[in-house]
């Protein structure tokens, strides 16, 4: 079972990140759509589309090195190679901040969106920087831990992409309020998952 569940941790991110290069990068490069979505009308769209896209790629950097850094057997075979993984991690997220927070203003939702995705970006940067400060005081097991919840916040787009699909698609709410009620429930139940993953000790075979 705890295979399985490693196994799915890296498929999932390489998954996404086909998906997320593919659609915002070739087939809606300029974000036409999903700008059709908002509420309100950008002010500055170039400036919105530079941050998008480098919200896009520190998240993309994130999931990339994020699974090589919670898998064991992975960390077992280079330390030196975990170390700068680490690194990369931790930084693609730091630099992701502001990025992220800019966008949140112009969320789709309106305030109680940007609400969330503050809280989501903040508690994303602070349990990372939780994570290095473990480390370089040498608490590895407590590092671990909250280097999982970081890792699992790093999926809050795909848990919003699927809540979308199912509270708009499937139970046919509006578009705006699907998108809300996603914001807030992506880092209520990522969290929740790591946790869970935490207790079960996923990782620790």
């Amino acid at each position: 079972m705890n295979k399985s569940i490693r196994i799915l941790i890296l498929l999932i991110p390489l998954m996404w990140i086909f998906h997320t290069l593919s659609k915002n990068f070739i087939v809606d490069p300029q974000f036409v759509k999903f700008i059709a979505r908002k509420d309100q009308i950008l002010s500055n769209e170039s400036l919105w589309i530079i941050m998008i896209r480098i919200h896009i790629i520190l998240a993309i950097i994130s999931l990339l090195t994020g699974p090589l850094g919670v898998i064991k057997q992975i960390r077992i075979q280079s330390i030196r190679f975990h170390r700068w993984n680490g690194r990369i991690y931790v930084l693609s997220i730091l630099f992701n901040f502001l990025p992220g927070v800019y966008v949140s203003f112009f969320a789709t939702g309106g305030w109680p969106s940007t609400l969330g995705f503050l809280i989501l970006n903040t508690l994303w940067l602070g349990i990372t920087i939780l994570g290095y400060v473990a480390i370089r005081r040498k608490k590895i097991n407590l590092h671990r831990q909250w280097i999982l919840r970081s890792f699992f916040l790093s999926f809050a787009n795909i848990t919003i992409y699927i809540l979308v699909a199912i509270s708009h698609n499937a139970l046919n709410l509006p578009y705006s309020l699907s998108y809300t009620i996603a914001v807030w429930l992506c880092w209520v139940l990522n969290l929740a998952i790591a946790e869970i993953i935490i207790r079960k000790k996923v990782f620790s075979s």
